[in-house]
C-alpha cells in the first residue's frame, strides 16, 4: 500500500498536499513556520501525587478542616519535569516516550503552551522569536494540543463536527475563485478520505448514551478536527489509542507527509509504537520520572542505551526497548559491562548531559537560537503572513481568524445542528409543558369572576411563572458535558467561549417562544383569565421574558462553578429562595423585616406582581359570601351587608381587584411596566454575567492525577514514593478489621470436607474445551435491512492455551466475544456453542470471567475491596473467609497490585484499573474460560507486556483464555498460541496456531499469495496489512474465500468434530450452582448493603449536599416564617411553611436518583452479566442505604425549622414522626421508583419534576378542595393530601384566630342595634367573632374564630384524621417499594419490548 494513499478511490494525500503548496506559492500566499526551543525547563505542579480519600468523617472533623485550610494557604508542590533542553524545528517529528506518570503529557502541554494548570513553569521556552505570552495572545491557534480523550458534541454528525472546526479557521487569503464554502468542502473531503470516514460521514459522533461511530472512528474524528485547525506546532497525546496498528500507521504516515511538505513541527507521544511507526520520526525524547534521559536522533537512540549497558530482548521494538530501560522491572542489563550502569532517572539524566549526544543537543540549541530567536525580520514576516489570514473585521492583534459576527453565526448554526440532532429532548420539554398546562388548566378550569376565585387566580399565575422558570434547571448537566469541548476549541483559537453562551441564548429564544406560546394559550383559555387581547399578550410577554431571564440565571450558575455538584446545590437553594420570596406563598408584608430585602432581588417577584396586576386591574368580582346572610336576614338591605374578601367596602356587592391586590400584597397597577423593565434588566444582567463567567471560567475542575488511598491507621506511609517508584517492593497490606467483620460465619466441618473431596475429584478429569461452530449474528437496523455482524465463524479455546482474536476496527471482535459469552440481547444468534460438544451449562456465565474494555468499578471502593467483593459474591458462601482472603491476596499479588491494595479504584491510572478488572474476574475462580476485550488498550508497551505475560502465566497454569487485542508488538504477539483473525463483516480470515516466531501463520499467508514478511517486521502488523485492514487500505484478494477453501479450514472442522465426539462420550459439564448465583439472596443483600454504606461514606460531596440543602432549607423557611402570628394570613403562612418544607424533596430526590443510577449502571454494565448477585439484592441494598441518611437529614431540617416558625412544643412529637421519619421514607421510595424506569439521571429528573408537580397540585393547598371539581378524585389519590393534613392539622388545631386589622370586615348594623345583637344569629351557625360587639356602627367582623373552622372550611383538613394519615402514608411507601421492584424489572431487567406482551395478555 502506498503511504498515505487510498487505493480504492485513487486519492493520494502526498500528491494533493504538494499541489496545494505549489498553488500557494504561485498565488503569492505567504507561508510561515514555527519551531520550539526549550532550555533548563522545570514544571512545578500543585499537590501530592498520593493523598487520602476524604470521607464524611474527615469532612466533619474540625482538626482536619483546619489542616485543609492551612494546606490551601500553602499547598504542597512537586516537580513534574526538571532539566529539559532541546529544540524541535519545522519539518521535524519528535516522538516522546515514557511510562505512564513519567510526565509525557505535561511535556507535550508545555511545548503546546498550555501551562495554566501548573503551579509554575521555569526556564526558557521560545517559539522562534516569540515568547509563550505572545503566542498565547496573538497566535494561539498556531500551537495546538490534541488530548487523549475524545469529547465531542454527541448529536453532531462527523461532517458537521469537522466542517465547524474548518469554518472557524478558514483563512481570508485563499486560492483565486475559492469561496469560504468551497474551501470548507475541500478540506472536509481531504480529511474524510485520509481517515477513511466516508461511511460515517453523516453518522452522529455519539457518546456513552447516544449510539454513534465506533471508538476507533471517534479517535479519527478527534485527529481530523485537530488537523483542520492548520496549526504549525501540533502535539498529539497518545492519539493512536483505540486504533488498530494499520490505521495508527496510516495516521503517523499522514503526519509525516504533512510535516515534510507543510514544514510543520510535530510532537507525538505514543504508548505502543511499532518499528515502522518509530522509523517515521526524526527525534526521540525519553522521559523517566520527570527527567529527560535522552533527547536526540531517533536512529541513534537504541545504540546509545546499548552502549550505556542495556540490552533489548529478541524482536523487541526500539520504542519498547527505550521505555523498558526506564522501568526497574522490565530492563535487561548487558552481561559484558563491568562498570557501574546508570539506573535511577537522575543518574541517566546526568549521563546524557555528559554524553556526546547531550553536547550535540546543546550545540543544536545554540545554533537554532542564533538563527531564529530574537530576529525582528522573522517576527515581521510571520506577523504579515498571520494577518493575511484574518478576516477583514477580525482584530489583527488576537488569535482568532474570523471576526466576532462570523463566530456568532458559525456557533449559532452549530447550536441549531445540535438541537436538530437531539429533537427528542425538545419534544420531551414541549410535552412536559403541554401536560402541565392541561393539568393546571383543568384544575383551575373556568375560574369564576366572583371573589371565590381570587385566591385561586393568584395560585395559577404563580404556577404559570414558576414552571417555565424551573424548566431551565434541567440544562445544568448538559452545560457541564460541553465544557471540555468549548475549552478545547478556545485553546485552538476557534472562537471566544462567551460566543457559545451568546449563541445558545439567541438560538433558544425562538424555541422558548414556541414552547411558552403553546403553554400560555392552553393555560390562559382553559382557566378563562381576563379575555382581552392586550391582557393575554401582556401575560405571554411576561411569562416568556421571565423564562428567558431564568434560563440565563441557571446557565450563569453552571458557568460560575467548576463542579457540577456545587452548581446543582446553589441552583436548588436558588429555587427555594425564588419560590419563597415571589410574594405568593408569603406576601411581602408578612416577611420579617430583616429578610424583606431578598424580595427586591428576586426577578420572579416582579413577574408575579405584573401578572397579578394585569389580571386583577379589570376584575370587579361579585361577592361570593355576603355577611350576614341566611335565616333571619332575609330582608336585610345591602347597606347592612359586606363581603368577607379583603378589600370589600360596606354596601358594595362587588370587590375591586385593585383594592384586593393592594391590601393583600401591596401591589399597584402603575408599577406593571416598571416591573417588566426590571425583569428585562435582570435578564440582560444575567446574560452579561453569563458571558463574562463563560469567557473567564471555561476550565472544568482540573483533575490532577492524584491516587487516593483509604483512611487507615497506617496511612502515614502513603506518598509519592510508594506510588511512583518501585511499586514491586511494597508488600501486600494487612486486611483491616472492617473486612474481617464482613465475612459470613464459618461453615460446618462436613460441608467443608465434602467440598475438598469434590475438588480432589475434579483434578483428574480431562480439560473442558469450549467450541463454537458456524456462528452467525444478525441485528435489525431501524429503517433498513438487517445487518450481519458475524458470518460463519468457527473455532475453539482449549485450557492452557492463549488465543488472540484480532482484526481491524469494526471487524466484529468485541461482537464475537459478546456472542460467545452470551452477552447479547438484541438480534439473532445462529450456530452452536458447546463445552466438550455438549450444550452450555445454565450457569455458563458464572463459570466464566469476562474483562470488558471499559474498566467499570464502584469508584469509591479500594482495589482490595473490589476484588474481595467479587470473590465474596461469586464464590460459594460456605468457603471460609480466611480462604477467600488468601485467594484475594494471591490475585493482588498475581496482578502486581500490592502497592495499590488500599488505593481507591476511581483514582487509579489506566494500567492499574485494567489490572484491577482482571483481578476482579480472577477472584471468582472462572472454571471454564476467561474472556478479555482489549486488555492492553490505552496502556504503554511495558504495562501491555506485563498484562499479557500475566495472561500467559495464567494459561500455562491451565486457564483457557480468549482475548481481543489491538496493536500488539512482535514479542507480545509471540506470547499467544492461537489466532482467530477476522475481517470487516465478521468473516474468518485465519484460525490456527501462530507457531514459533509466527512461522505457521506467516507460511499460511505467504503460501496463499501474500508478499513475504521481513525479518524485522511485526507479524501482527504484517497480517493486517495483507488482508487490507486500516482506514483507507484495500486488497484485491478475497482472504475469507481462500480460508473457506483452505486445508486449515478443513482441519479445523475435523478437529471440532473430534472434540465434539470425544466430549460427548464424557459426562455433561454440570451446572455447579443450584441457582444462577453462587450465594444466597440474604448473603448478597448484606454484602451489597455494606459495600454501598462504605461508598456513601467515601462520597462526602453527595452527603454534604444533602445535609447543606436540609440545613439551608430549614433555616430559610424557618426564618422567613419566623414566629408567625395567629391571624388569618398567619395561619395560611403556617400552611405554606409545611407546603414548602415538602417541596424540598425535589432537589434531594434528584441528587439521590443520580447516585442510584450510577450504582445501577455498574450492575448493568458488568456485574449482571457475571451473575454476581440478583438484581433484587442490589435494589434492596440501595433502599436500605438511602433511608437512614434521609431520615437523619430530615431530622436536622426539622430542628432548624419547627421552632423557628413558632409551633408549639407539645405538638413536636407527631410532626417529627410525620416529617422526620415517614416523609423521608416516602420520598426516598418514590424517587427510586421513578429512577427505576429512567435510563439516565436527566430523564429521571424530568419525570420526577413532572410527576411531583402533578402530585403537589392536588393536595388542596394551591387550589382548595371545594374548587377542584372533576379532579377531586386526584385529591384523594395524592399522598401529599394526607401528609399536609397530618402535619398542618396536628400543628395548629384547637387554636384561636386573631384577625389582623386588614382582615376584619367592616359591617354597618341597622340603626338601633349593637353589633352583637345584629350578628349573633349569623355567628351561631357560620362561626367567626366580633372585635367590637358593643359598637353600634362599623362592626369589625372576623370570619373565623378557631383554626379548626378555618382548616376545614378552606382546606378540608380535620385534626381527627391525623393517625389515619400516618397509616395512609406508610401504605403509600409500601406501594412505592413494590413499584421500585416492578418498574426495575419491567424497564431494566426484562429483555424485549413490553408492548407485544401486553397485547398477548389482552
Amino acid at each position: 500500500m502506498e503511504s498515505g494513499s487510498s487505493a480504492h478511490d485513487g486519492f493520494d494525500f502526498e500528491q494533493t498536499l504538494k499541489d496545494l503548496v505549489r498553488r500557494r506559492g504561485e498565488e503569492s500566499i505567504k507561508a510561515r513556520e514555527l519551531g520550539v526551543l526549550f532550555s533548563d525547563l522545570r514544571v512545578v505542579g500543585l499537590g501530592a501525587r498520593a493523598s487520602l480519600q476524604p470521607t464524611m468523617g474527615t469532612m466533619l472533623n474540625p482538626f482536619i478542616a483546619l489542616q485543609n485550610i492551612a494546606t490551601m494557604h500553602k499547598p504542597p508542590i512537586r516537580d513534574i519535569l526538571s532539566g529539559f533542553e532541546g529544540v524541535v524545528m519545522p519539518g521535524e517529528m519528535l516522538l516522546v516516550l515514557g511510562r505512564p506518570g513519567s510526565g509525557c503529557s505535561t511535556f507535550l502541554k508545555v511545548l503546546s503552551n498550555q501551562t495554566s494548570e501548573y503551579h509554575a513553569v521555569e526556564g526558557e521556552v521560545c517559539y522562534d522569536s516569540f515568547t509563550p505570552e505572545e503566542i498565547a495572545k496573538q497566535y494561539r491557534g498556531d500551537v495546538i494540543y490534541c488530548p487523549e480523550d475524545d469529547v465531542h458534541f454527541p448529536t453532531l454528525t462527523v461532517e458537521q463536527t469537522l466542517s465547524f472546526a474548518i469554518k472557524t479557521r478558514t483563512p481570508h487569503t485563499r486560492f483565486t475563485d475559492q469561496t469560504r464554502e468551497q474551501f470548507n468542502r475541500d478540506v472536509v473531503d481531504i480529511l474524510i478520505r485520509i481517515f477513511g470516514l466516508h461511511h460515517a460521514r453523516n453518522t452522529v459522533v455519539g457518546n456513552a448514551a447516544i449510539r454513534g461511530v465506533s471508538g476507533g472512528e471517534k479517535k479519527r474524528v478527534s485527529i481530523a478536527e485537530a488537523l483542520s485547525c492548520r496549526s504549525l506546532i501540533s502535539s498529539w497525546d497518545n492519539s493512536t489509542r483505540g486504533l488498530d496498528s494499520s490505521t495508527a500507521l496510516e495516521f503517523i504516515q499522514a503526519l509525516r507527509i504533512g510535516t515534510d511538505i507543510g514544514r510543520i513541527t510535530t510532537i507525538v507521544s505514543l504508548y505502543q509504537a511499532g518499528e515502522q511507526l518509530y522509523n517515521l520520526f526524526d527525534k526521540v525524547c525519553v522521559i523517566s520520572e520527570g527527567r529527560m534521559v535522552y533527547f536526540g536522533p531517533a536512529k541513534e537512540a537504541r545504540q546509545y542505551f546499548v552502549n550505556m549497558g542495556y540490552e533489548p530482548y529478541h524482536r523487541q521494538t526500539t520504542s519498547d526497548f527505550l521505555v523498558s530501560v526506564t522501568d526497574p522491572n522490565a530492563r535487561n542489563f548487558r552481561a559484558d559491562i563491568k562498570g557501574p550502569i546508570p539506573r535511577t532517572a537522575e543518574e541517566m539524566a546526568a549521563y546524557f548531559l555528559a554524553s556526546p549526544l547531550g553536547q550535540a543537543n546543546r550545540q543544536s540549541i545554540d545554533h537554532y537560537r542564533d538563527h531564529h530567536v530574537g530576529k525582528p525580520e522573522r517576527r515581521e514576516a510571520y506577523r504579515v503572513s498571520a494577518v493575511m489570514e484574518h478576516a477583514p473585521h477580525a482584530p489583527k492583534s488576537n488569535s482568532y481568524t474570523i471576526s466576532i459576527p462570523m463566530q456568532v453565526r458559525a456557533v449559532m448554526v452549530r447550536r441549531v445542528q445540535i438541537i436538530k440532532g437531539d429533537v427528542a429532548s425538545q419534544v420531551v420539554q414541549l410535552v412536559a409543558q403541554i401536560f402541565q398546562a392541561i393539568v393546571m388548566g383543568t384544575v383551575f378550569y373556568h375560574l369564576p369572576d366572583a371573589t371565590s376565585g381570587y385566591f385561586s387566580r393568584g395560585g395559577i399565575l404563580f404556577f404559570a411563572l414558576f414552571f417555565g422558570a424551573l424548566s431551565a434547571m434541567a440544562e445544568i448537566p448538559a452545560l457541564y458535558a460541553q465544557r471540555p469541548i468549548v475549552l478545547r476549541h478556545h485553546k485552538a483559537a476557534m472562537y471566544y467561549p462567551f460566543i457559545e453562551s451568546l449563541a445558545h441564548t439567541v438560538v433558544d429564544i425562538p424555541i422558548t417562544l414556541i414552547i411558552q406560546g403553546i403553554f400560555s394559550v392552553l393555560l390562559y383559555f382553559l382557566v378563562d383569565l381576563q379575555r382581552t387581547a392586550a391582557q393575554f399578550f401582556i401575560f405571554f410577554l411576561i411569562v416568556f421574558t421571565m423564562t428567558t431571564a431564568m434560563k440565563g440565571f441557571f446557565r450563569l450558575v453552571a458557568a460560575a462553578f467548576k463542579e457540577e455538584s456545587s452548581a446543582t446545590s446553589v441552583a436548588g437553594i436558588g429555587v427555594l429562595v425564588f419560590s419563597l420570596y415571589t410574594g405568593y406563598t408569603i406576601p411581602r408584608l408578612s416577611i420579617p423585616a430583616a429578610l424583606r430585602w431578598i424580595t427586591y432581588l428576586n426577578p420572579l417577584g416582579y413577574g408575579f406582581e405584573s401578572l397579578m396586576m394585569n389580571e386583577f386591574h379589570t376584575l370587579n368580582g361579585t361577592c361570593s359570601t355576603l355577611v350576614p346572610q341566611g335565616p333571619g336576614y332575609e330582608n336585610v338591605s345591602l347597606a347592612n351587608q359586606v363581603c368577607t374578601t379583603v378589600g370589600a367596602q360596606p354596601g358594595m356587592p362587588t370587590v375591586d381587584g385593585n383594592a384586593f391586590t393592594y391590601l393583600s400584597y401591596d401591589y399597584k397597577y402603575s408599577d406593571l411596566w416598571r416591573n417588566y423593565g426590571v425583569i428585562c434588566a435582570f435578564g440582560v444582567g444575567f446574560l452579561l454575567m453569563l458571558l463574562f463567567a463563560t469567557e473567564f471560567n471555561t476550565g472544568s475542575a482540573f483533575d490532577s492525577a492524584v491516587t487516593l488511598f483509604k483512611q487507615s491507621k497506617g496511612a502515614g506511609s502513603v506518598g509519592p514514593a510508594n506510588v511512583r517508584r518501585d511499586a514491586e517492593k511494597a508488600g501486600p497490606s494487612a486486611p483491616d478489621e472492617d473486612e474481617e467483620k464482613a465475612g459470613p460465619p464459618a461453615p460446618d466441618e462436613d460441608t467443608e470436607r465434602q467440598r475438598r473431596v469434590s475438588d480432589g475429584k475434579k483434578k483428574h478429569t480431562p480439560p473442558d474445551i469450549f467450541t463454537w461452530h458456524h456462528v452467525q449474528y444478525v441485528v435489525p437496523i431501524s429503517g433498513g435491512p438487517e445487518r450481519k455482524l458475524l458470518d460463519d465463524v468457527s473455532g475453539y479455546v482449549a485450557p492452557g492455551k492463549l488465543t488472540a482474536l484480532m482484526g481491524e476496527s469494526g471487524a466484529g471482535k468485541t461482537t464475537l466475544l459478546n456472542v460467545l459469552a452470551q452477552r447479547v440481547d438484541v438480534g439473532v444468534v445462529l450456530g452452536d456453542r458447546f463445552i466438550n460438544g455438549q450444550p452450555l451449562p445454565a450457569d455458563f456465565q458464572a463459570q466464566t470471567g469476562y474483562c470488558q474494555q471499559m474498566d467499570t468499578h464502584l469508584p469509591q471502593a479500594t482495589v482490595r475491596e473490589a476484588i474481595l467483593s467479587s470473590a465474596h459474591l461469586r464464590q460459594s458462601e460456605f468457603v471460609p473467609m480466611e480462604e477467600i482472603r488468601a485467594h484475594v491476596d494471591k490475585c493482588i499479588q498475581m496482578c502486581g497490585l500490592e502497592a495499590y491494595a488500599d488505593a481507591v479504584v476511581g483514582t487509579l491510572g489506566v494500567e492499574h484499573k485494567k489490572r484491577t478488572t482482571i483481578a476482579v474476574e480472577l477472584a471468582a475462580k472462572p472454571k471454564l474460560l476467561l474472556f478479555l476485550d482489549e486488555p492492553t488498550s490505552g496502556l504503554d508497551s511495558q504495562s501491555a507486556w506485563a498484562i499479557i505475560t500475566f495472561l500467559r502465566e495464567l494459561a500455562d497454569s491451565g486457564q483457557a483464555i480468549l482475548c481481543t487485542i489491538h496493536q500488539p508488538s512482535g514479542e507480545l504477539f509471540q506470547l499467544f498460541d492461537r489466532l482467530l483473525l477476522l475481517r470487516k463483516g465478521g468473516q474468518t480470515v485465519y484460525f490456527g496456531e501462530i507457531g514459533e516466531r509466527s512461522s505457521t501463520m506467516l507460511k499460511y499467508f505467504e503460501r496463499n499469495g501474500a508478499s513475504p514478511c521481513d525479518e524485522d517486521a511485526n507479524p501482527a502488523e504484517y497480517m493486517l496489512d495483507v488482508i487490507g485492514a486500516g482506514a483507507t487500505a484495500n486488497t484485491s484478494v478475497d482472504w475469507h474465500n481462500i480460508w473457506r477453501l483452505s486445508p486449515e479450514a478443513a482441519a479445523l472442522e475435523d478437529e471440532l468434530g473430534r472434540i465434539h465426539t470425544e466430549g460427548r462420550s464424557r459426562p455433561v459439564v454440570q451446572t455447579e450452582l443450584r441457582t444462577q448465583f453462587a450465594t444466597s439472596w440474604k448473603h448478597q443483600t448484606i454484602a451489597l448493603t455494606q459495600r454501598n454504606f462504605q461508598a456513601y461514606w467515601r462520597n462526602p460531596t453527595y452527603l454534604m449536599g444533602k445535609l447543606v440543602l436540609n440545613i439551608a432549607g430549614g433555616l430559610l423557611i424557618g426564618f422567613t416564617f419566623y414566629n408567625t402570628k395567629d391571624s388569618l394570613q398567619g395561619t395560611q403562612n403556617k400552611l405554606f411553611s409545611f407546603f414548602l418544607a415538602t417541596i424540598l424533596c425535589v432537589p434531594l430526590s434528584q441528587q439521590m436518583q443520580a447516585v442510584y443510577i450510577d450504582i445501577r449502571s455498574i450492575y448493568e454494565v458488568r456485574e449482571r452479566q457475571s451473575r454476581m448477585y440478583k438484581w433484587t439484592a442490589l435494589v434492596t441494598s440501595q433502599i436500605l442505604v438511602e433511608i437512614p441518611w434521609n431520615i437523619f437529614c430530615s431530622s436536622i431540617f426539622f430542628v432548624c425549622w419547627y421552632w423557628s416558625v413558632g409551633f408549639y412544643n407539645d405538638r413536636a412529637g407527631y410532626t417529627y414522626l410525620m416529617y422526620g421519619v415517614i416523609f423521608p421514607l416516602y420520598y426516598t421510595t418514590i424517587a427510586l421508583a421513578i429512577a427505576s424506569m429512567a435510563p439516565t439521571a436527566f430523564i429521571a429528573s424530568l419525570l420526577f419534576s413532572t410527576l411531583f408537580a402533578f402530585v403537589v397540585i392536588f393536595n388542596g393547598v394551591l387550589q382548595p378542595f371545594s374548587a377542584l371539581g372533576w379532579w377531586r378524585w386526584m385529591y384523594r389519590v395524592s399522598p401529599f393530601t394526607y401528609l399536609i393534613e397530618g402535619l398542618f392539622g396536628q400543628a395548629v388545631s384547637g387554636q384561636a384566630i386573631v384577625c389582623a386589622s386588614t382582615e376584619l370586615v367592616p359591617i354597618v348594623p341597622p340603626s338601633g342595634l349593637t353589633c352583637a345583637n345584629y350578628m349573633d344569629p349569623f355567628m351561631s351557625y357560620a362561626g367567626g367573632y366580633l372585635a367590637n360587639p358593643n359598637a353600634t356602627s362599623n362592626c369589625l367582623y372576623c370570619p373565623f374564630q378557631t383554626t379548626d373552622q378555618y382548616m376545614f372550611t378552606g382546606f378540608n383538613i380535620e385534626y381527627s384524621h391525623r393517625w389515619r394519615d400516618v397509616g395512609i402514608m406508610l401504605g403509600v411507601t409500601l406501594f412505592n417499594v413494590a413499584a421500585i421492584f416492578t418498574l426495575t424489572y419491567v424497564f431494566r431487567i426484562r429483555k424485549g419490548n413490553i408492548l407485544p406482551v401486553l397485547k398477548r395478555k389482552l
